[in-house]
């Protein structure tokens, strides 16, 4: 009999498990998976979470089925907790199971302070500063080109880029529909009330290199495996839209294979691609001595013009779509493998 292992998913994705819609979890990875690893997958949904037990999905004879159990004794986090009900119960929750990835959104500013307190990888960071007014036009001063980001959201939302013309005008992206040139003052005006009173952080623009005239970076999968060490499961490339300031599939991103980018720029792409693991796995390594259950990562890694490697920022919850889009089919499925071979590490 195989061992029960929790997959844990937000309300919208455990509800169309019975339709088979469920975005983008394919759950069908996950059973094959299973079977691979010797392991049942039980799809659980905070909402349906008692004290010793849960509601959730088995999936018996090719039909997912509801069903009570007990509470399995490792869990996979796919959800993400934002509210103090969600909080309340996933605290509950890992009092009877070890929950993997329980946090999975974290604050870009903390992401960044913590990876800079390792001297060895302060030289992958681009120079970041929590946002005030004062640090605003202190960047705008220093330098050319800039970010401004949300510290806590996803998928691009509410960025703001910052470009110095040559006339001395500042052309922003993010805050009309459509890029537009105003001066240094405005700028920091319209900056200044977009961003309120929410948690934003200042960040120098790494020179991207570009495809055809646009910026992209890299999609680094890496996660925990069956002996409970980092890996590398891939790497993709994602090409902003033409016009756009931000290179995330869901802001209208291309996918490319990253050998096919690294050549168009001109780099020995065997070579970036080295550096690119070795960045991203000593991240995943010193984060992990510092965020405890952290086990499936998503990195954004930067290559400026002349080859260097810059760290973007971490995603908690890799949504791992940018695999499949790109026809990476082997890549995209070890990445739902991964997570239950650590689980099974776990059990063991």
């Amino acid at each position: 009999m195989r061992t029960t292992v929790g997959v844990l998913l937000d309300l919208k994705t455990y509800k169309g498990i019975a339709k088979g819609r469920t975005g983008n979890e394919r759950i069908a990875l996950y059973e094959r998976a299973g079977n691979k690893c010797g392991l049942k997958p039980f799809y659980m949904c905070l909402r349906y979470v008692n004290r010793k037990s849960a509601l959730g999905y088995f999936n018996t004879n090719h039909k997912y089925k509801l069903v009570r159990r007990s509470i399995p004794r490792v869990t996979h986090n796919r959800a993400i907790t934002l509210t103090p009900y969600l909080k309340k119960k996933l605290s509950q929750l890992s009092r009877y199971s070890y929950v993997f990835n329980r946090q999975n959104r974290y604050d870009k500013h903390l992401i960044h302070h913590l990876i800079h307190q390792n001297a060895h990888l302060r030289k992958y960071l681009p120079e970041s500063t929590k946002y005030t007014r004062k640090q605003l036009e202190s960047a705008m001063s220093k330098y050319t080109s800039l970010f401004i980001k949300p510290t806590n959201s996803s998928v691009g939302n509410g960025i703001v880029k910052a470009s110095k013309q040559a006339n001395g005008a500042w052309k922003l992206h993010g805050v009309f529909r459509t890029p537009k040139l105003v001066s240094r003052k405005q700028a920091i005006l319209l900056i200044n009330k977009k961003v309120r009173n929410q948690r934003y952080m200042i960040q120098e623009a790494i020179p991207l290199a570009t495809y055809k005239g646009r910026p992209y970076d890299i999609r680094v999968s890496v996660q925990r495996s069956e002996n409970g060490q980092w890996q590398i499961t891939g790497m993709v490339g994602k090409v902003a839209a033409r016009g756009r300031h931000v290179t995330n599939v869901a802001k209208g991103g291309q996918v490319k294979r990253c050998e096919e980018l690294f050549k168009s720029s001109g780099f020995n792409a065997a070579h970036i691609s080295e550096e690119i693991h070795q960045a991203s796995l000593a991240i995943a390594r010193h984060l992990g001595s510092s965020l405890p259950h952290i086990a499936d990562l998503g990195l954004d890694v930067g290559v400026d013009q002349s080859g260097g490697i810059k760290f973007i920022e971490v995603n908690g919850r890799d949504q791992r779509y940018s695999f499949r889009k790109a026809k990476m089919h082997t890549t995209f499925y070890k990445t739902y493998e991964t997570p239950l071979k650590y689980a099974k590490f776990l059990l063991k």
